[in-house]
C-alpha cells in the first residue's frame, strides 16, 4: 500500500481557470491583480501559485483556454468553409455574435488584454496570436488566388491585413457597447471590399 503524496487539491482547477480567463478578459493583463484573481477563483494565493505557477503562467493558460473555446470561431470558419470569401464572411458574423454575447466580457481576449500591457513577454504572446490569425487568413485567400477563385493580382497579404484590422476594430467597438446588429453591419460592409 502506497501513501498518498501531498494534500489533495481543494478546488476545481478547470473552473478556477475559467474564472481567471474571465477576469483577464474583462480587465486586461496588467489591471488583473493576484488579489482579484484569487477572489474570483475562490482560492488563496498559495493555491494559485501551486496550481498555476504565477500570474504570467496563469495568463498563458487562460489565453490557451480562450483560444480553444470562444476563439475557435476563426479556426472553424477557415477549416469548414471551402472558399475564402465564405470563410471570412462567416468569421465576421460569428465574431459579431461572440464579441457582443452578454454572457461574458465583450470583444476578444487576445485583443483586449493587450491594452496598456508593459510586459514584453505578454505583448509578444498576444501579438503572435493575432499574427497567427492573420497568416491563416492570408493562406486561405492565397489558396483561392492559386485556384483561380480570386483575381490573379489579388494581394493576399494586404487583404488578410485588412480583415484582421476589421476583426480588431469589431472587438474594440463591442467593448464600447456596439450591439450584435451594429457589428453585423460592419461585417456586411467589410465583405463589400472582397475582390470581384
Amino acid at each position: 500500500m502506497t501513501k498518498t503524496q501531498g494534500r489533495p487539491r481543494g478546488f476545481d482547477r478547470d473552473a478556477a481557470l475559467e474564472r481567471a480567463m474571465i477576469e483577464f478578459w474583462s480587465r486586461g493583463y496588467e489591471a488583473t491583480s493576484i488579489a482579484t484573481l484569487t477572489s474570483a477563483m475562490g482560492i488563496n494565493p498559495p493555491s494559485l501559485y501551486a496550481a498555476f505557477g504565477d500570474k504570467r503562467k496563469l495568463f498563458h493558460e487562460a489565453v490557451e483556454r480562450y483560444a480553444g473555446t470562444h476563439g475557435m470561431v476563426t479556426v472553424r470558419a477557415l477549416a469548414e468553409e471551402p472558399v475564402a470569401r465564405d470563410a471570412m464572411a462567416r468569421l465576421l458574423r460569428e465574431a459579431a455574435r461572440v464579441y457582443s454575447d452578454p454572457s461574458h466580457p465583450p470583444g476578444c481576449l487576445v485583443i483586449t488584454a493587450a491594452v496598456n500591457v508593459t510586459s514584453e513577454e505578454v505583448k509578444a504572446e498576444l501579438r503572435e496570436g493575432r499574427a497567427a490569425s492573420k497568416r491563416a487568413f492570408e493562406q486561405k485567400i492565397q489558396a483561392d488566388v492559386d485556384a483561380g477563385r480570386l483575381p490573379p493580382d489579388t494581394d493576399a497579404h494586404a487583404l488578410a491585413t485588412y480583415y484582421a484590422a476589421v476583426v480588431q476594430g469589431m472587438s474594440t467597438q463591442s467593448c464600447d457597447g456596439a450591439t450584435r446588429e451594429e457589428l453585423e453591419q460592419v461585417a456586411d460592409l467589410a465583405m463589400r471590399a472582397w475582390p470581384a
